[in-house]
Formats: C-alpha cells, sequence, structure tokens
C-alpha cells in the first residue's frame, strides 16, 4: 500500500463528522491516526444524548466494524492498525509515557497536549509520511506548532461561500408591468440563472413591481392587497414581501433563510405557517431549533417527552413569536389580566395550529408527515443533523429554514461548514427532486438596539 499522508486527528474531527474519515483517507491514499486520548474523550461522549454523543456513538460503531491488521509495540509508542471495509485504515496510537501531567483542574489543556504528543511521535515513526495534525480547535492547533508538528483545519472551513443574488434588478418598460404575471423570466432576462430567486422590475418613469420565480421560471408578481389580506402581522419591507410571497404561494419544498438579528424571519415564518394551515395546505407546524444549548446541555437536560418546563428556556425564541401574534389576534374586550389573557391565547395558538417542538435528538426513528418544518438557528446545526431532520420529512411537508452566519455559537463549526451554508450552497445549483427559495434578510425591524448591535459587531462574528 502507498500512503501519501498521514492524518492524526483531534477529537473534534471526528465530532463534527464521522463520515470525514471515509473522504480524508481518499481511497487508501492515507492514513487515519486516533490518538489515545481521543479514545478517552469519545468514550465520554458516547453516552450523551446529543449529536455529539451521536458521532461518537457512530465512531464506535465504524471501530467495531474493523479488521485488526496487526498490533505493534515498540519501546515508545503501542499501534493497533485495522482497516474498515476495503480502503480505509486506520492506527489507533498510544505512546507508553506521556510528558504532560494530567492535570484535573486542567485536563481539557492537558488531553490538547497529550494528542498533540502523539502527533510528535507520530512524525517520527511515519518518517517517509506527510503528517499532518488535524483539528478544529485553533488553540490545539497552536500547542502543535509550539511542537513542530504540521497542523491543518478542515479543508471544507477554507471551502469558498459563493456570492449569492438571490434578488435581482431588471429593467424594464412600465408599460409591460401588467403582462409579467406568470410569464416566463428568461422572455425578459436571458441572463437569468439558477439562485435568481426574486425580482425587482424597475422603469425608467420611477414605477417597480415586485415577483418571485418559481420552479421552471414562472413569474408571480406580487399583490400586496390580495396576498397579505387578513394578516395579522404583514411584511413591512422588500425582501420581507419576498419571503412572505415565496411562503404563502406555496410554491416551494425548502425556504432557506440567512437573515441579521431582528429581521423578523421567525416571526414571518409562523405567520405565514399558520395561514398554510388554515388554508388546509397542511395539518401542523414543528419548530426545531438547533443551538449551542442543544448541543452542550442536552445531556444535562435529557431529551425526554413531557419535559415542557426543562425545555422552556430553550424554546423562548418560539414562545416570544407566538406571545406577540397573540397580542395581535386579542380584541380590546378581553377583560383578563394581560399576561394571562396572552398564556391563554398562546396555549389556544398551539392548539389550534398543532405545534410541536422538535428537538434534533428526538428526530431519529420518526416520520413527519402533512407539516410546515421550521428549522431554527440552523448556523448552529452540522450538515448531519440537517441531513437528520430533512430525511425525516415526508413528501407531504414542507421545510423553513431560518438562521444567521452573523451568529455561531457552535465551537464545531463556522459559517463555512454549518447545515444553513451548506443548504445556501445548494440554491445556485438546479435541482432534479426539490424545489428552493432562499433570500438574504438583511434590514433589522426589532428596533434600534438590534441594528446598531448587528452593525457594529455582526461584521467580527463573520470571521468565525
Amino acid at each position: 500500500m502507498s500512503v501519501s499522508k498521514v492524518y492524526v486527528l483531534d477529537t473534534n474531527i471526528i465530532l463534527h463528522n464521522t463520515n470525514f474519515i471515509k473522504e480524508l483517507c481518499d481511497g487508501g491514499n492515507n492514513i487515519i491516526v486516533i490518538p489515545e486520548t481521543v479514545l478517552i474523550e469519545l468514550e465520554d461522549f458516547k453516552k450523551n444524548f446529543t449529536e455529539l454523543g451521536y458521532q461518537a456513538r457512530s465512531f464506535a460503531r465504524m471501530l467495531a466494524s474493523c479488521t485488526v491488521l496487526e498490533v505493534e509495540i515498540q519501546e515508545n509508542v503501542r499501534i493497533v492498525k485495522m482497516q474498515h471495509g476495503e480502503d480505509v485504515f486506520i492506527h489507533l496510537f498510544s505512546k507508553n509515557m506521556y510528558e504532560s501531567d494530567l492535570d484535573a483542574q486542567y485536563i481539557n489543556e492537558s488531553n490538547d497536549k497529550r494528542i498533540i504528543e502523539v502527533a510528535a511521535s507520530a512524525q517520527e515513526y511515519y518518517k517517509d509520511k506527510k503528517v499532518i495534525f488535524l483539528s478544529i480547535d485553533v488553540y490545539a492547533r497552536m500547542f502543535g506548532l509550539f511542537s513542530n508538528v504540521t497542523v491543518e483545519s478542515l479543508r471544507e472551513d477554507r471551502s469558498d461561500v459563493p456570492d449569492f443574488e438571490f434578488v435581482k434588478q431588471l429593467k424594464l418598460d412600465s408599460a409591460l408591468f401588467n403582462t409579467l404575471d406568470k410569464k416566463l423570466i428568461t422572455e425578459y432576462d436571458p441572463e437569468y440563472r439558477n439562485g435568481n430567486y426574486s425580482y425587482e422590475f424597475i422603469s425608467d418613469d420611477g414605477n417597480s413591481t415586485y415577483g418571485v420565480i418559481s420552479p421552471g421560471g414562472v413569474i408571480h408578481i406580487i399583490n400586496e392587497d390580495l396576498d397579505f389580506r387578513g394578516l395579522e402581522v404583514k411584511p413591512i419591507n422588500t425582501k420581507q414581501k419576498f419571503f412572505m410571497k415565496a411562503l404563502l404561494s406555496n410554491l416551494y419544498d425548502i425556504h432557506v433563510i440567512d437573515a441579521r438579528a431582528g429581521s423578523g424571519k421567525t416571526l414571518m415564518a409562523f405567520v405565514a405557517a399558520m395561514r398554510l394551515v388554515m388554508k388546509g395546505s397542511y395539518e401542523k407546524i414543528v419548530y426545531v431549533r438547533n443551538s449551542i444549548e442543544s448541543v452542550d446541555k442536552g445531556a444535562d437536560i435529557g431529551f425526554l417527552s413531557g419535559n415542557e418546563e426543562k425545555f422552556r428556556i430553550y424554546n423562548m425564541a418560539l414562545y416570544d413569536t407566538l406571545e406577540f401574534i397573540a397580542k395581535k389576534k386579542m380584541k380590546k374586550r378581553d377583560v383578563m389580566e394581560p399576561q394571562v389573557a396572552i398564556e391563554k391565547k398562546v396555549a389556544e395558538l398551539i392548539t389550534k395550529f398543532n405545534i410541536e417542538k422538535l428537538w434534533p435528538g428526538e428526530a431519529r426513528g420518526r416520520t413527519l408527515s402533512n407539516a410546515i418544518v421550521i428549522l431554527d438557528e440552523w448556523q448552529n446545526s452540522s450538515n448531519n443533523t440537517t441531513q437528520l431532520i430533512l430525511s425525516r420529512l415526508d413528501n407531504n411537508c414542507k421545510a423553513i429554514v431560518i438562521g444567521s452566519n452573523r451568529q455561531i455559537d457552535n465551537m464545531y463549526l463556522n459559517r463555512f461548514n454549518n447545515g444553513l451554508t451548506s443548504l445556501l450552497k445548494q440554491t445556485k445549483k438546479e435541482q432534479s427532486h426539490i424545489s428552493l427559495f432562499a433570500i438574504e434578510l438583511d434590514k433589522s425591524v426589532r428596533g434600534k438596539f438590534s441594528h446598531f448591535a448587528d452593525e457594529i459587531f455582526g461584521d467580527s462574528d463573520k470571521q468565525r
């Protein structure tokens, strides 16, 4: 076997995506080295009912299916050489003596240093190979540089995020505006491309009209009086109108929304979802939120049904949205105490529109049918979680994926490799089995504080 590279993996690489190991092996051209300390850390994660626990258990299943080729014991190191399938080669690597002392007070730092020691020893053991220590954690990579170890992050961490042109401006004679509806966009814009989901048609005389483009390139002009009639909460800016038109027209299977904080993304999603349930297009609304809390604290609070009080703190965004809608629906003659009346109205909304809360850890083994599924804060979800949730949906569902790449809190993800970005990338491609819509909501409507905070601090989040 001719090997070109040896990858020594940090724990976070496996927790990010176990399947990435097969890609790294490159058809048997490379070897994967797993330090002993990584195995110990994965054993702890394996007990958790979180996505991280799922990844740890997936890797355990991979190891269990491996064939042991050789156990090599030298004076300073021990290596268990294994093979998974035809072309995945995994070496479990341990040192007989570590220079780093395990300090319970600084266990993470001690573990990092032990993993780096294995990477350094691997450079000695695989002398004729290029040994690379792979980690998402920048501090672990710095420790590696101190030890003269070649370090890299995930290749997908550095993959380019393409430029999107979800909304395109097109100059037309205003005399044509009344004839645009249900026409093909290619009749007016020969440069139309996948990813141009919404159009602002403008004329030299200062008039304008707006439309979304359905699969097949058909124009659907926005008529505010008809499209948004009767909504308790109406869209107030152009991009919100595109978003709401796309949702209410029910032309698309998946809506992907990258939005600033306070842009109304969750509120618009729920208002439209409720309208579609009222019309009988769907039976229920399923709210899925995968945030940093669900990753870090999911094991502590448990994933058992009926623990409403446990989950309430993590579903506050949902309750805030429902309370806002409830206030809009309340009648002035209501004589109850205001908060009591609001809580009663929220309960009515949950019952009337069959609103369910779902955590990713509860999704395995389930099938969601005839539902609008709202995936919130999806910048904090991995590709695996995205695949998990979307694969639970049958053909009678609609998915609304909303998040903000300016607010990533998951230490295992960044703006290049999270589930929201992966779906955004797909919006530029022609899809044969599913219809996509995407837009960026870049205006805060929550108020001056949200707008100020996003303007001042938002750009720094993009660098994560």
